[in-house]
C-alpha cells in the first residue's frame, strides 16, 4: 500500500475509503456511490463526500473499483506502425479524447497486419481488461484480418475504410487529394505528376483516387503515378526520376511535362525537394511541389510546404464518442456509424511563387 509522512516525519497509511466516509459524516456505501457517479445521491451529500476525498487526498484503488462495478476505465488501442506521422498522431488524438471522457488507454502495436498477429493484440488487450478497443487499419490486409475475427468487445476503427459492418472514423483522404491537385491546375499547371503511397495502404489509394479523378475531370492527361513506400528517401528518389525529366526538356514516351507535383505525405515530398535543390531546380519557380498531412516541420521547409492538413484531435473525439456510445449501449447500437473528417488545404510557397 503507498504510504505518506505524518506530522512527525514518519510513514502513515494512505487514506482509505473508510477514512472519507468518517470526515464526510456519511456511510462507506454513500462514498461507493459518489466515486461510481451513482445518481441516487443527494448534491449536498456529494459535495461533502468530494470535499473530504480532496481534504485527505484519497485516490481511488483502480483494481478493487473494477472487481465492484465491472469497469476498469480502460479502452484499447491497436496500432499499424505507429514510427509514421499519421498514425501516431491519431494514437495521441485517441489518447487525449479517451482521457477527456475519464478513461486510461493500453496501446498495441501490430507486428504484422495478418489475422494472427491482430488477434494476438485484441487477445493481449482483453487480458487487460479493456472495455472497447479502437483499430487504426490504414493498411488493406489488416482490414481483411479483422473482418476475420470474433471480437470480443465493441470495436471502431479508424482509417479503415466501409467495408466492415463496425463503426469507423475517417478523414476524407480522397477530398484531400482533390483540394491540393484542383489548387495545382488553378495554378496554370496542365497537369499534375504524382508520387504515391505504398498501395496496400488504404489512404494511399483514396489519395491516388482523388487526383485522378480531378485530372480526368479537367480533361487533363493523367501522369503515371511514382511509387514512394512513406519514406523521405523513396521521395528522394522519385524526384531524381522527375528531375531528370525536367532535365532532359521533354517529358519522354509520351508523357506531359513536369511543372507541378502533389506528394502523398509530406516526408516524401521533403526527399523530392531536396532532389530538386540538388539538380538546381526553382520551386515552385520550375516546379510546384504540394505534400499531405501537414507535418509539424512542414511550414520550416524551403520553401514552406503547401499541404493537407488532417485534423488528428477531431478523429480522436469522434472515435472515443463513438466507442463509449457502443459501451453505453451494450455495443448492439451503431454498427453500421461511419464519421467522415473534412481536411484542410493549407497554402504555402512550394505551390506559388512569391
Amino acid at each position: 500500500m503507498s504510504q505518506t509522512a505524518d506530522r512527525t516525519g514518519g510513514p502513515r497509511k494512505a487514506p482509505t475509503m473508510a477514512d472519507v466516509a468518517q470526515v464526510a459524516g456519511v456511510s462507506h456505501q454513500t462514498v461507493s456511490r459518489v466515486l461510481s457517479n451513482h445518481p441516487n445521491v443527494r448534491e449536498s451529500t456529494r459535495a461533502e463526500v468530494l470535499r473530504a476525498i480532496e481534504q485527505l487526498g484519497y485516490r481511488r484503488n483502480s483494481s478493487a473499483r473494477a472487481l465492484v462495478t465491472r469497469r476498469t476505465l480502460t479502452l484499447g488501442v491497436v496500432a499499424c506502425n505507429p514510427t509514421l506521422f499519421g498514425p501516431s498522431s491519431t494514437l495521441f488524438g485517441l489518447e487525449e479524447a479517451a482521457r477527456d471522457e475519464g478513461y486510461m488507454v493500453s496501446a498495441v502495436t501490430l507486428r504484422s497486419y495478418s489475422a494472427a498477429a491482430l488477434k494476438e493484440a485484441i487477445d493481449h488487450l482483453s487480458d487487460w481488461g479493456v472495455e472497447g478497443i479502437v483499430v487504426i487499419v490504414p493498411h488493406r490486409e489488416a482490414v481483411s484480418a479483422l473482418a476475420e475475427l470474433r471480437l470480443p468487445f465493441p470495436v471502431v476503427t479508424v482509417e479503415g475504410g466501409h467495408s466492415l459492418p463496425i463503426p469507423g472514423v475517417s478523414v476524407d483522404q480522397r477530398l484531400g487529394a482533390r483540394m491540393v491537385t484542383s489548387h495545382l491546375l488553378a495554378a496554370g499547371h496542365k497537369t499534375v505528376w504524382h508520387v504515391a503511397g505504398p498501395p496496400s495502404w488504404l489512404e494511399a489509394e483514396a489519395r491516388i483516387g482523388g487526383w485522378r479523378s480531378v485530372l480526368e475531370e479537367a480533361g487533363a492527361v493523367v501522369p503515371p503515378p511514382l511509387q514512394g513506400d512513406w519514406t523521405p528517401l523513396s521521395g528522394y528518389r522519385a524526384g531524381q526520376e522527375l528531375a531528370g525529366r525536367v532535365a532532359a526538356g521533354t517529358a519522354g514516351r509520351g508523357a506531359p511535362e513536369v511543372t507541378a507535383v502533389f506528394v502523398a505525405n509530406d516526408q516524401m515530398a521533403l526527399g523530392v525537394l531536396r532532389a530538386f535543390r540538388e539538380a538546381g531546380l526553382s520551386v515552385p519557380g520550375q516546379v510546384a511541389i504540394a505534400g499531405f498531412d501537414d507535418i509539424p516541420e512542414a511550414e520550416f521547409f524551403m520553401p514552406p510546404l503547401t499541404t493537407v492538413r488532417q485534423d488528428f484531435a477531431a478523429v480522436g473525439q469522434a472515435s472515443i464518442r463513438l466507442l463509449v456510445s457502443r459501451l453505453e449501449s451494450g455495443g448492439t447500437e451503431g454498427d453500421d456509424e461511419r464519421v467522415v473528417i473534412e481536411p484542410r488545404l493549407i497554402v504555402r510557397g512550394s505551390s506559388t511563387p512569391s
